[in-house]
């Protein structure tokens, strides 16, 4: 039986009466990997916040493990929500490597001894140099360092808004990397993301927001592949996704549910 480890139930919230957020109804099961996504303004941001307790509901209800933040402090909801800021320079304030690892795991009461040795094996298995002053490191190395701080947690939930923004591919496919390595290991991870292509390989559900408004969720493919959908929340398809929309708009045949290249050219030489 599956467990719920993170529902909104009729939430609403606003600044300065201007509705961000309303009527969010959501339940995300253990294990889950979802991708939250929409145009600039959606409340993808919002939601991500609400969902570790940096915001309260206006009204309604956000539960986290059965308990509802409105009766949680944020440092009681760390424990087990690890979140990772868009901007790595939000989270950093050590001067090196090895103290910012640690710095979360000594405000989480980790025994010393523990910590050291989770900080050892954090900067092991991402070949950090310890001593390393972290604002000396590029923008890609200081995402990754805010990454492993969060692994080193081991955190029941993770919450990512927007993790490769400013990453080159090969950093962009590394931290997704460390990050489907923690899903499959059992972490429910909610990504705030508007890449389409990262969405596409690496998230099993989306959902899709516009205007504060829960437009749909369902499974990845279901969701990227239904353009009225997209142009309704103003999203651009994957762009192989997209090539086959055209296709298809076309008349050149029907190439629904064409995602990858592979696929795409499976799909051609059966035309043939």
């Amino acid at each position: 039986m599956s467990e719920t480890v993170l529902e909104f139930k009729n939430v609403f919230f606003s600044y300065n009466e201007t509705a961000n957020v309303k009527d969010l109804n959501v339940q995300i099961e253990k294990g889950a990997f979802i991708a939250i996504t929409g145009s600039n303004g959606a409340g993808k941001s919002t939601f991500s916040k609400l969902s570790n307790g940096l915001l309260k509901p206006s009204s309604g209800d956000v539960f986290v493990l059965g308990e509802n933040t409105k009766n949680k402090k944020v440092s009681d909801l760390a424990k087990h929500i690890g979140f990772l800021f868009q901007n790595p320079d939000r989270q950093i304030c050590c001067t090196t490597v090895r103290d910012e690892i640690a710095f979360s795991l000594k405000n989480n009461n980790v025994p010393e001894e523990e910590i050291k040795e989770r900080v050892e094996k954090t900067i092991q298995e991402f070949g950090f140099k310890g001593d390393s002053e972290p604002f000396n490191m590029s923008r890609g190395q200081r995402q990754r360092l805010c990454l492993a701080c969060l692994i080193a947690l081991n955190p029941e939930i993770l919450i990512l808004d927007e993790p490769t923004t400013g990453l080159d591919y090969r950093e962009c496919m590394e931290v997704m990397g460390k990050i489907r390595a923690l899903n499959e290991a059992g972490t429910t991870v909610v990504m705030v993301c508007h890449d389409m292509e990262v969405v596409l390989d690496f998230a099993k559900e989306v959902i899709v927001m516009n205007r504060g408004e829960i437009l749909a969720q369902g499974a990845t493919r279901d969701v990227l592949g239904n353009k009225d959908l997209l142009n309704k929340a103003r999203l651009l398809p994957p762009q192989i996704a997209q090539t086959a929309m055209l296709l298809s708009d076309a008349g050149a045949g029907d190439f629904k549910n064409i995602f990858t290249v592979e696929e795409m050219i499976a799909k051609i030489k059966e035309a043939k």
